[in-house]
């Protein structure tokens, strides 16, 4: 991690108490301050914000400062279309650092320093949590503090200087076609069954499958459209194989034709998350997998992995799997890159034939 550290006493600037700010149209109490009867009031309402003021009731009932600002911006959020899932990782992670701040000894969001951010940090990296979800964090926050510097709130001082994390640069993780085989060997229930397939030869994530409707199939021509995709919001079409056509043929035989999700359990209309991951890892000791670590995402890294060993164009395989950018996309080929591993095996051959020309030799004239 690169981290600039402030303390308080080096830095240009003090803890101090600040107004807040007058915002009219932002309805914000005269004392700055939401009450629960202020956001049971508003919770009633059935307008399509009713999650952001469901959210605000947590800040209530922690009695953490800033309530007026974060109600703000989830606003502002709102307003400028971001999506739900957007909203809620920046309330949460909002909120943990308030939550953090207020133990620390701030009562004033107004006074927030930089070494409270770069605390904030550390302490999430304390708690174990993995880089790419602390410099999740660290961005989320660095937008909210923007939003704030812009609204003489907080003092720019905080994002002077830049943070970054370093995050490791990984290989995607593929499931071993053995373990595949062995993985659907113990597969018997049509449901299970159809769904691991899905994610399997489509390359879906599972949030995206999870909440994709019975109007989304069209069995006939082996597709399945996802009008907008959870995480980035980019619609796609995606093609079923054989195999996972005939599944999702057996469980359209046995399902429910009343709901509409094209999974769900009994009783309820859908699969959460949770759920279905429970599910998978079921599957994973039953085949004696168990121990690999695998999750429901590498289903999807398989997928990417296998088309490019089988020879799709990465532009292609990019549209399939909904990356907007084809560098993401490309790490797969540092993993299945067929021309790469000839290429070696031919130069070794030459190499262990003894048929390299030429010597090396260390001159020690040279510096």
């Amino acid at each position: 991690m690169t981290i600039d550290h402030v303390s308080v006493e080096n830095s240009n600037y003090q803890r101090e108490f600040k107004p807040a700010i007058q915002d009219k149209s932002a309805e914000i109490p005269k004392h700055g301050y939401f009450s629960k009867s202020d956001i049971e009031t508003l919770s009633q309402s059935k307008s399509p914000t009713h999650s952001i003021e469901k959210a605000l009731q947590r800040l209530i009932n922690n009695e953490l400062c800033g309530q007026q600002y974060v109600r703000l911006y989830l606003f502002d959020l709102y307003r400028r279309n971001c999506s739900p899932n957007t909203i809620r990782g920046s309330f949460t992670t909002i909120n943990l650092f308030l939550i953090f701040f207020k133990k620390s000894g701030g009562e004033y969001l107004e006074t927030v320093t930089r070494e409270d951010l770069c605390s904030f940090i550390e302490n999430e990296q304390d708690r174990g949590l993995k880089p790419n979800s602390v410099r999740t964090r660290l961005t989320l926050l660095k937008i909210f503090f923007n939003f704030l510097i812009e609204r003489d709130v907080i003092h720019q001082d905080v994002l002077k200087n830049r943070m970054r994390i370093k995050i490791p640069d990984s290989l995607p993780r593929a499931i071993d076609p053995l373990d595949i085989n062995h993985l659907l060997a113990v597969i018997k229930n049509t449901r299970d069954r159809a769904m691991i397939l899905i994610l399997l030869r489509t390359g879906m994530r599972i949030g995206e499958l999870l909440s994709t409707k019975v109007n989304d199939i069209n069995l006939k021509e082996k597709r399945i459209e996802i009008f907008e995709a959870q995480k980035n919001r980019v619609g796609r079409v995606v093609y079923l194989s054989d195999d996972a056509h005939v599944a999702l043929k057996k469980w359209f035989n046995e399902r429910n034709p009343q709901t509409m999700n094209l999974f769900y359990i009994q009783k309820r209309q859908s699969i959460s998350y949770q759920t279905a991951r429970v599910m998978f890892v079921k599957y994973l000791d039953k085949a004696g997998l168990g121990h690999k670590g695998y999750t429901l995402h590498c289903l999807r890294h398989t997928f990417a992995s296998e088309l490019l060993n089988a020879g799709m164009r990465l532009e292609c395989l990019q549209q399939l799997l909904g990356h907007s950018s084809i560098e993401m996309t490309r790490r797969y080929a540092r993993l299945t890159d067929n021309t790469r591993k000839e290429e070696y095996f031919k130069a070794m051959t030459i190499i262990e034939r003894g048929d390299i020309n030429g010597h090396y030799r260390f001159d020690r004239a040279l510096s």
